[in-house]
């Protein structure tokens, strides 16, 4: 019979999708097939399957963790958040809707259906499933309907682990507080509890571990340190960026854009020694010393266009060509680099055209026709050839498309200015591929340093480990309700 655990945090960016991720690999070298899954994700950092669908970037890390290609039955709805109260809804894989947070509740019945399907064709196909929550169990007024946390757990009866993040204090608070405010019906799933994210003596937590079990009758699995080399994971979110306390080197600023959208374009770059990026957040200019300006991907681009506008950094940017700098957007990015952006169905916002930066030669419609895939692409300017992927709405054309970024099978894509220090693609995760971001840091005088998937791969290893030397896998690995 077909295990699975869920682990579920007591709030946000308590560590959950790195546990997940470190127990999937933990599980795969004890030779169990397993599988992880997330019933509901909110993030703009997707990545595309070879199903042509889309799931949350963490998913993709945790497959990669247990040895399998990333399916969309691991994550099956994905919202991704175009404004403060509304998201684009994902349902396996696929567009479903857009909906605005208080017509989501209303989604939730059906949506669980897809869910539960999922769910159950993972455990056909595995040993083990390990279940990621979302947010937390504590938020009771979302409890009606739920189909990330305990809802989920409770019509897929899968026991459930407790995870509270100790650096950000209160842990005890959290995991107690969250037993108080739970249903019995609710509690009795929790089989356990974790603490994450340890800095010191953990010994000096050893009254705190025994109190949160004193009061909550749930057993501990371990206290687990900071895990040091976590950034050379892909992050989900983009203040997880791992960018590093350089002072020389290239420098990369990226954009930190309000809809800031699979920005795991920069994680490769960042493991570079000869490479410093700069995260550059709203009120901040943008660095004098810059090299090159990325404009990521945006799940907004004419809302996110404007914020770059209302932060001056369109200014900045041409103070940066004047000194001759670079300048690459990647996909939103190469969106906003164009003349305009028109989206006159309304697709990710009101209808209406929005004046471009006006650094490239082309113009952006946003169409329906949304286009999700992996990619073998060549790189025009060299005929390196490399791998990555599109998730993208909207056709780009005009002069500029005359000297093309890549070719992708028989077509062209993206676009280069006449200079050649402004460039822009659909393609995401180029980066990733070490012969292309070795091509790519050779035309600025760096050498690459890193083999970036044994990198990462090494890095899952490193995780597993840890989590042995310092929490009951085997415990955890073996619960049932």
């Amino acid at each position: 019979m077909t295990r699975a655990i869920m682990l579920q945090g007591t709030g946000s960016d308590v560590g959950k999708s790195v546990l997940v991720a470190g127990l999937c690999r933990a599980a795969r070298q004890q030779g169990l097939s397993v599988a992880p899954f997330k019933p509901q994700n909110m993030s703009n950092n997707a990545a595309a399957t070879p199903d042509g669908g889309e799931i949350g970037r963490a998913q993709a890390l945790q497959a990669l963790a247990a040895g399998l290609k990333p399916h969309t039955d691991m994550n099956p709805v994905l919202l991704k958040p175009e404004s403060e109260t509304g998201s684009q809804v994902i349902v396996q894989g696929k567009r479903f809707a857009t909906a605005r947070a208080r017509d989501y509740a209303k989604l939730k019945p059906q949506l669980m259906t897809h869910v539960l399907e999922s769910f159950e064709r993972l455990k056909a196909r595995h040993d083990l499933v390990i279940v990621e929550g979302a947010g937390s169990p504590a938020e009771v007024n979302l409890r009606a309907g739920d189909i990330a946390n305990m809802g989920f757990a409770q019509a897929a009866g899968v026991p459930v682990v407790l995870c509270g993040d100790i650096n950000r204090g209160g842990v005890i608070a959290q995991i107690v507080g969250t037993q108080a405010v739970l249903t019995p019906e609710d509690a009795a799933l929790v089989q356990g509890f974790l603490i994450n994210k340890f800095r010191g003596d953990s010994s000096l937590f050893d009254d705190g571990y025994a109190f949160i079990q004193d009061q909550t009758d749930w057993p501990g699995f371990g206290v687990i340190p900071w895990f040091d080399t976590a950034w050379k994971l892909p992050a989900e979110d983009a203040y997880d960026i791992g960018t590093q306390a350089r002072k020389d080197g290239l420098h990369v600023v990226c954009l930190q854009l309000a809809r800031i959208a699979n920005f795991d374009d920069l994680d490769p770059l960042v493991q570079e020694p000869g490479v410093r990026v700069t995260m550059l957040r709203a009120g901040q200019a943008l660095p004098g010393d810059t090299d090159v300006v990325i404009l990521p991907g945006s799940k907004s681009t004419r809302g996110d266009l404007r914020f770059l506008k209302q932060q001056g950094w369109d200014v900045d940017i041409k103070a940066h060509l004047r000194r001759g700098g670079h300048v690459l957007g990647l996909c939103g990015g190469y969106q906003m680099l164009g003349t305009s952006v028109a989206d006159p169905d309304g697709i990710e916002g009101p209808p209406g055209t929005d004046a471009g930066l006006g650094f490239l030669d082309v113009t952006t419609v946003m169409t329906s026709d949304k286009q999700v895939r992996p990619t073998s692409a060549t790189h025009c300017a060299s005929g390196q050839g490399f791998t990555g992927y599109e998730i993208h709405l909207g056709q780009t054309e005009g002069a500029d498309c005359s000297r093309p970024f890549a070719q992708v099978g028989p077509r062209f894509d993206g676009a280069i200015s006449p200079d050649g220090r402004v460039s822009g693609t659909y393609l995401h995760g180029m980066f990733s591929d070490d012969a292309f971001r070795a091509l790519w840091l050779a035309e600025f005088g760096v050498k690459q340093q890193v083999t970036y998937a044994q990198s990462v791969d090494r890095t899952l290893d490193g995780l597993a480990e840890h989590l042995r030397q310092h929490a009951d896998v085997e415990g955890l690995l073996n619960l049932k309700v």
